[in-house]
């Protein structure tokens, strides 16, 4: 079936007898109105009318119609067309229809057993407006003139157009078949406000809608919005809804306990026109979301716990429950609750659930520590002299420790400095229970504590005590040897800079000889002469040896010279002398000659 150029065209082949039907309708049926077009098959005549217009043919050689393929109303798919190039079809079908029927059955709504349609409205859409555009007698004169192409201005919108040109000179006048032609929708005007919006839960809205009125064109699709009120204009959410038959749609998407404004958006092919006005409604409260685990400020037996509301509360929060392993231990509205009477450095299982009207949500599980303390006690350390510059120690791990033992340390002190300076000599986190103390001083009393230590803090043991064994001296120093007259000598020294043990003895040297062996450090020596030279050395002595000392020589004072001078004089001529003498028997120190002379000497005039 196909109207062109005024002739509605029947055609139908069946095996391969081919019949056709002519209908001549000119431009009757461009009134505006619902023209009804009938085509009938009854045996061998094949019929079609219009309105009150009729034509038929008679073919005794038709054979039963069967239809066993879809119908295609209006045009048939580009798919296919090739199938069926006898038919000659052209452009599809543009306009409106309804009420179609067969013979058998009830009448076919379109809209709903369509499976597609491409720009077809078929609900109806006839249109007075159009009447004079398209009727023989009314068309109107657009062009007059020698070009071939003309631009045709002030339209309405969705509207068929009929035109044909006549070319015409002094001989006479020829005109084209009628060419039928659409104009393009319009965008929507006047586009209502949502009749009704309700909550399907906290997320989600249904909207109901009147259909636009006035909408020249079809309706391509609606589109939802839900803006937040006081926020920025741009939608929270959006639907685009596809068929546009249905005047109900649902938005999602959205937040629980949040006034929304939500708006309806009609669009055809032309553009989209949003309802001026927004239909308001608040959605209902949910159960919370993003609940976060409770945290915690440790002490050795309580824990301070706080919260932080949900990131997402999703209404209004009645109630907080804190859980203790597994058991609740709080019921309330506030964000802080102290747990006592805790054993120290113990885990505990926490949980926060979060509710609102709507319903609770839990956080994760968390496992929280009391804090830590130092160890209760720590035993002294066991000490083991290896030999006489190294100390085995050894310890045992606190029975009580507090927390999570982080480090030993080991403290050290010697008699030397009076056991009032201690040192660190071990300090590491690898938990050894063992270390060897090397490079100690022979024969000396050490103290050493143990620290074993925890976040909380560290605990010190008590002191054991543990001498090095001896061994010969070290630095024995030299002797210091001052003379206050001529045959004696003041002798002192000083200990031994590393004395290695107990100094059981000094000996004193001179000249070689043992002259002291005492416990005293310091030495008379008399009866020597005056200014002679003397050597001395010292000797440390401990229960494994004896060691010397560095040798000093020292000599005594002066005394005045003993014996007699023997002078010899010789004479040189008229005016010299030479004279001679020999040294004292005992000079006793350095000595220095002064001579003595008396008598006439000569002088020159």
């Amino acid at each position: 079936i196909e109207l062109k150029s005024g002739i509605l065209n029947i055609f139908l082949k069946t095996g391969i007898i081919f019949t056709q039907v002519d209908l001549w309708l000119g431009l009757s049926y461009c009134d505006g109105n619902w023209n009804k077009v009938t085509v009938n098959k009854e045996g061998s005549i094949v019929s079609a009318s219009m309105n009150e217009l009729r034509e038929q043919t008679l073919e005794p050689r038709v054979q039963q119609l069967k239809v066993s393929s879809p119908i295609y109303i209006g045009g048939i798919p580009p798919e296919i067309q090739n199938f069926y190039k006898e038919l000659g079809l052209e452009q599809g079908f543009g306009g409106c229809m309804k009420d179609v029927k067969f013979t058998q059955g009830a009448v076919v709504n379109l809209a709903s057993v369509s499976s597609s349609a491409v720009r077809v409205n078929l609900d109806g859409c006839p249109s007075t407006d159009s009447a004079v555009n398209c009727r023989g007698n009314d068309s109107i004169l657009i062009y007059r003139g020698k070009e071939q192409s003309v631009y045709e201005s002030g339209l309405q919108p969705f509207t068929e157009y009929l035109y044909r040109v006549v070319a015409s000179n002094e001989g006479g006048s020829v005109s084209s078949a009628w060419t039928r032609v659409r104009t393009r929708e319009s965008v929507p005007q006047n586009v209502p406000t949502p009749s009704r919006v309700h909550s399907i839960n906290g997320y989600s809205i249904e909207v109901t809608w009147d259909k636009p009125a006035g909408v020249i064109g079809v309706i391509e699709k609606y589109i939802l919005k839900a803006y937040e009120e006081d926020g920025p204009n741009v939608p929270i959410a959006s639907a685009e809804l596809s068929d546009t038959s249905i005047l109900t749609g649902v938005l999602t998407g959205l937040h629980p306990f949040t006034n929304y404004a939500v708006t309806l958006t009609a669009c055809t092919l032309a553009g989209c026109t949003e309802s001026l006005h927004a239909l308001n409604i608040s959605t209902p409260q949910e159960a919370p979301e993003d609940v976060q685990s409770p945290t915690a400020i440790s002490f050795p037996m309580s824990l301070l716990m706080s919260w932080t509301p949900p990131k997402t509360p999703n209404g209004i929060i009645t109630q907080y429950t804190l859980y203790m392993n597994g058991v609740p231990i709080y019921f309330g509205n506030g964000t802080k609750y102290v747990v006592k009477d805790l054993a120290v450095f113990t885990p505990h299982q926490f949980l926060l659930t979060a509710c609102t009207l709507a319903g609770c949500t839990n956080s994760s599980q968390v496992t929280l520590f009391t804090a830590q303390l130092p160890p209760s006690h720590v035993d002294a350390p066991v000490l083991t002299v290896l030999d006489s510059r190294t100390i085995y120690v050894q310890w045992k791990e606190p029975v009580e420790v507090n927390g999570i033992l982080d480090r030993y340390i080991i403290y050290i002190a010697n008699n030397e400095q009076n056991f009032t300076k201690w040192d660190v000599i071990y300090n590491n986190t690898e938990l050894f229970l063992d270390f060897t103390i090397q490079q100690l001083f022979p024969g000396t009393e050490y103290l050493i504590k143990l620290a074993a230590c925890t976040g909380g803090g560290c605990s010190i043991s008590e002191a054991s005590t543990a001498i090095t064994d001896e061994s010969t001296p070290e630095g024995v120093s030299a002797p210091k040897a001052q003379s206050y007259s001529s045959d004696s000598f003041n002798i002192s020294w000083t200990k031994p800079e590393y004395p290695n043990g107990i100094i059981t003895s000094y000996g004193l040297y001179m000249d070689g000889v043992l002259m002291q062996n005492s416990s005293q450090l310091s030495c008379y020596a008399y009866g020597l002469a005056p200014w002679s030279l003397h050597s001395f050395r010292v000797q440390a002595c401990t229960a494994k040896g004896c060691a010397l000392g560095p040798l000093v020589e020292a000599q005594t004072m002066e005394a005045p010279p003993k014996g007699t001078v023997d002078v010899f004089a010789a004479v040189h001529g008229s005016k010299e002398a030479h004279l001679k003498w020999l040294a004292p028997n005992k000079p006793n120190g350095k000595l220095t000659y002064t001579v003595f002379a008396t008598g006439l000497f000569y002088a020159d005039q």
